[in-house]
């Protein structure tokens, strides 16, 4: 499906038609420059690959700095493959943000933040154990029991436990368009998105 390469910028609130408040995310989405097209003859599928925000020259490495030039554009942070491209491109091609003015919805994706490690209650929503009273000593946001000592004697994969929470690819599908602003390359989301303030997004069709 068809997409954008963007940054979030950041979160704040607009009123609707209807005068509900309404949270919204604000992203740059693109400019995208097309850096290959991939075909199902030399490559054995078929891809776009689009590339978003400009870095110096002298912090590219020299195979990334022959596959720039050969599109005819400048070195670029972000990299990211589209399947099944609705609109016909060529190399070099800039894709603006008016690629999504005749969208409704959008599924997003980005790195959630990284939390580091966490318990149970945090991670997992886990409700802790028993009551604050009766003698209770310090067991509030405990897991409890983990498996049984006699069978199976052992503790199942994919047990909820502690753990490093946050970092993960995360999508948010059917988001709402609010507003598109062309000159700016600004693209107004209803609702939030994963990752923190400048971190990349996958804008998708």
């Amino acid at each position: 499906m068809s997409g954008l390469i963007g940054k979030k910028i950041g979160m704040t609130s607009v009123f609707g038609e209807d005068g509900k408040y309404m949270p919204c995310t604000v992203i740059e989405a693109g400019p995208c420059v097309v850096t290959q097209i991939k075909t199902r003859e030399k490559d054995g599928y078929e891809a776009v690959q689009l590339a978003f925000d400009d870095m110096k020259e002298k912090s590219c490495n020299k195979p990334l700095l022959g596959h720039f030039k050969k599109a005819k554009t400048t070195p670029k942070r972000k990299l990211h493959e589209f399947h099944e491209f609705r609109q016909e491109v060529k190399l070099g091609d800039v894709i603006t943000v008016d690629l999504l003015k005749d969208d409704v919805w959008l599924d997003i994706t980005g790195v959630s933040k990284g939390k580091g490690f966490q318990g149970v209650v945090k991670r997992h929503g886990f409700a802790g154990v028993g009551q604050a009273t009766h003698g209770q000593h310090n067991r509030m946001r405990a897991p409890g029991s983990i498996g049984s000592s006699s069978y199976p004697s052992r503790v199942f994969k994919g047990m909820r436990m502690a753990g490093r929470m946050g970092g993960e690819n995360v999508m948010m599908i059917s988001l709402s368009i609010i507003k598109l602003i062309p000159e700016s390359n600004i693209l107004i989301v209803k609702g939030s998105v994963p990752g923190a303030k400048g971190s990349y997004l996958i804008i998708q069709q």
